[in-house]
């Protein structure tokens, strides 16, 4: 009795690297620090408008009437409040930008190691990203050739270091 059996080629590649070398990846590293900076401005503006009116009900409280002060009192601590939940806020808004810039281009690399899988015949493709394989065949490695679909260059070699080895 005869069986047929279609070979199994398995293939790895790091997406974490891959997705670090698209073009994409600068635009969404510039439009992360641009994004990170305006909510640590607008946290230092709420820290500004907090010590504004601090300062201000320390220099005014001996004019105020208990009703007064019990109301600037009351602002202070919802600003103290504002300012402790800020952090944790700038934190999650950044975190869903990152994943929203991200997401696009993650799509893009996985179509692409899809498509070089689907070329080259390869039935399985791990993704080493998280390095968890420690036997793998070099020309199995599909970086190379999705790179080389999505019009990705190698960086040219740094310049040796001057006064190096002869």
């Amino acid at each position: 009795m005869m069986s047929a059996s279609a070979q199994v080629k398995i293939g790895y590649i790091n997406t974490d690297e891959l997705m670090s070398i698209m073009p994409e990846a600068a635009k969404i590293s510039a439009d992360m620090n641009e994004y990170q900076g305006t909510l640590q401005q607008q946290g230092l503006t709420l820290q500004k408008e907090f010590e504004t009116k601090r300062d201000q009900y320390y220099k005014d409280s001996a004019t105020f009437s208990n009703s007064k002060k019990e109301i600037v009192r009351e602002e202070l601590v919802k600003l103290v409040t504002r300012l402790q939940s800020y952090d944790q806020e700038m934190q999650e808004k950044a975190q869903k930008y990152a994943q929203d810039k991200v997401a696009p281009v993650q799509a893009k690399a996985i179509e692409a190691v899809k498509a070089v899988a689907k070329e080259k015949g390869y039935t399985y493709v791990i993704d080493n990203a998280s390095n968890a394989l420690l036997v793998m065949p070099p020309d199995d490695n599909l970086l190379p050739m999705v790179k080389a679909k999505l019009g990705i260059k190698d960086a040219p070699a740094p310049p040796p270091a001057a006064g190096g080895t002869k």
